[in-house]
């Protein structure tokens, strides 16, 4: 597959990819029973202990005794990072495969799969050179900055609009001497995930506005709003204080609730609205990417076609 031959006997990534809501979990659990897997979680938000209940994290017994990997492995307070992610899913990958066993990647952020799968290389960072960059932004504006960055790297002028992604391509070439735009990940699977075989669950848009809200009220059902209090502590531990965490579709809507900025129906809405827009650039990220073999849901033989999709690329 894209040019990488799969070692005699190894056993393939079965990647299931999807927005939210549409079920990839449970396919998940299936797949790694019918292909003796394990599961590798995928979502940036499952890797936060404690927060459970706004991220449906699979229970204890909806993972049905299947083992799984990357779930509960950071504090709220601390950042999670694409880079890192690669590396433990790939180191992953191989322990999964000397075990003679199928690893099923399951997520639904488009970032954190190529990181996984596919050839991508994440250029250095440099806190000094940042810091100076974002001082020049202040007194000078963006136009200064992305006049800089066109004279080395036009196509990341052009395309880069916000002041963060200006200064990090800024910072990437004063760094590297390269274009921050041949950073950019390519659609080949990398050695060390191939073979890979994506699985992508298609769902009607109505369907899955319904599961969303469906999926928000049992969650406030299920004490969201108490889990995100548990979570609300003073210092560099709490939730507010988590540069990824506290951003989280829902955790920032229930964190209003309790400041008293918001009722709780209105988080709930708000949740509803924020969450239908993800899964439509889920959907479109996904959706762009050739390589994933679709399955339409909700459907009784749903598991039956994933198989299919592993077995017509000879991975069985």
């Amino acid at each position: 597959m894209n040019g990488v031959p799969a070692p005699l006997g190894r056993p393939p990534v079965v990647a299931v990819v999807g927005a939210t809501a549409t079920g990839k979990s449970a396919l998940a659990v299936a797949l790694a029973q019918a292909l003796d897997g394990e599961v590798v979680n995928g979502d940036a938000l499952q890797f936060y202990r404690g927060m459970d209940v706004g991220t449906a994290k699979v229970t204890e017994a909806e993972r049905q005794g299947v083992s799984h990997h990357l779930l509960d492995v950071l504090d709220v307070g601390q950042e999670a990072s694409v880079a890192a992610f690669q590396q433990w899913a790939r180191t992953l990958f191989a322990q999964i495969r000397e075990r003679g066993r199928t690893p099923i990647l399951v997520g639904g952020s488009g970032l954190y799969v190529r990181a996984a799968l596919d050839v991508l290389e994440f250029p250095p960072t440099d806190a000094a050179v940042r810091a100076e960059l974002e001082e020049r932004a202040r007194a000078q504006g963006l136009a200064a900055l992305r006049a800089e960055l066109a004279a080395v790297d036009p196509a990341s002028a052009e395309r880069l609009q916000d002041e963060r992604r200006l200064v990090r391509a800024l910072e990437v070439y004063r760094l590297t001497g390269r274009p921050f735009s041949s950073f950019m990940p390519e659609r080949v699977y990398a050695p060390e995930a191939a073979p890979v075989v994506q699985i992508g669950l298609r769902i009607d848009r109505e369907v899955l506005h319904g599961r969303i809200a469906q999926r928000v009220e049992a969650m406030l059902a299920a004490g969201f709003l108490e889990e995100v209090r548990s979570l609300d502590v003073p210092g560099p531990d709490g939730l507010r204080q988590g540069p990824t965490a506290s951003r989280a579709i829902g955790y920032r809507e229930m964190l209003a609730v309790l400041d008293g900025e918001l009722t709780v129906a209105e988080a709930a809405e708000r949740t509803v609205v924020a969450t239908r827009r993800f899964a439509r650039r889920q959907e479109t990220w996904f959706r762009a990417d050739p390589r994933v073999h679709w399955v339409d849901v909700p459907a009784p033989d749903v598991v039956e076609q994933a198989m299919a999709a592993v077995a017509g690329q000879g991975l069985s």
